[in-house]
């Protein structure tokens, strides 16, 4: 009897230390504090979501969110950084529009693949763009545009973020679409872009809606539009620019929540409950919304779906667009 009982507890010891040791780790995990990696600059749109999701979810999971800001290359920076970190998820990232699906379709040499090296835990939120003009021009809806557009080629500028932004995605759609000519013109940034916009200096811009809310409220803007497939709570009397007459037309940032792949699935599946369960609370919609965010929440696979889409749908227009 005795020979049988250290047979069976060495077969259990045997068991355990065959199980990965990832397994092991999950089981313990998170026994100290979570970086989460925002590939874009503090004050920004894409930090205060992460802080927004960061506080809340610290709570439940017992352990400290810290924000670590990894800013450049419209993101592929700190998705590089998070690809390559240890898979143990101690290491998040916030992932979005630029980071897994711009970047990577007009840049082939990225050094992180944004399906294959990532881990997708869930969709957070999107966030549609409204397209403004400057009241200079003679235009009060997206029809008009299109027609002073296609009567005046190479005459129109817009402004984007940068090279490779949703910002500039969004007009080479719009282009595309419309059969017009506009002429793009880089900024390092929505500020200086809004700046010159305000100035006259570019005639329209497709932007987030926070950050061009006040020159609307203001006049010192015209919005004729809005990317998104439905009308927006933040401007309801503005038409999608589908319904303007452009058929088809939709697209909007968004943000989410990715880890290392390799991420055991435990930790990526208490990542997403707890992220879900977050994105449900009233207070943080509210906190999303004031971000002109509108809340999703997804399963990792309707979050990896969700980028993949994304992928395929980039390649009818980033032939037209480019990084430097």
């Amino acid at each position: 009897m005795f020979i049988r009982s250290l047979i069976r507890a060495s077969s259990t010891v045997a068991v355990l230390l065959a199980l990965p040791h990832a397994a092991l780790a999950a089981d313990a995990w998170p026994s100290r504090p979570i970086r989460l990696i925002v590939p874009f600059a503090p004050g920004g749109g894409n930090d205060n979501v992460a802080r927004i999701i960061g506080q809340t979810i610290s709570g439940p999971l017992g352990q400290p969110i810290i924000i670590d800001n990894k800013p450049g290359a419209g993101g592929s920076l700190g998705a590089d950084l998070a690809a390559k970190a240890a898979p143990d998820g101690y290491t998040i990232f916030l992932g979005g529009v630029g980071s897994h699906a711009l970047n990577p379709s007009i840049n082939r040499s990225l050094p992180y693949d944004p399906v294959k090296d990532f881990a997708a835990i869930t969709w957070i939120a999107s966030a549609p763009m409204a397209l403004v003009v400057h009241p200079s021009l003679p235009i009060n809806s997206v029809a008009q545009l299109i027609d002073y557009a296609k009567k005046n080629p190479h005459k129109l500028n817009f402004a984007s973020n940068g090279n490779g932004s949703s910002s500039q995605l969004a007009a080479v759609m719009f282009n595309t679409m419309a059969k017009t000519d506009m002429v793009h013109v880089p900024y390092k940034g929505l500020s200086p872009a809004l700046t010159d916009l305000l100035a006259g200096q570019v005639q329209l811009m497709f932007s987030s809606t926070v950050a061009i809310l006040p020159h609307i409220q203001s006049a010192k803007l015209r919005v004729i539009g809005v990317t998104s497939a439905r009308r927006i709570p933040t401007l309801p009397q503005v038409p999608t620019i589908a319904e303007s007459g452009l058929t088809g037309y939709e697209t909007s940032s968004w943000y989410g929540i990715l880890a290392p792949a390799g991420t055991p699935v435990a930790i990526v599946n208490r990542l997403s409950a707890e992220i879900n369960k977050a994105i449900q609370n009233a207070d943080v919609r509210a906190k999303l919304a004031s971000e002109g965010a509108e809340p999703v929440g997804s399963s990792p696979e309707g979050f990896s779906a969700h980028i993949r889409a994304e992928l395929g749908r980039m390649s009818a227009y980033t032939g037209n667009m480019k990084l430097d």
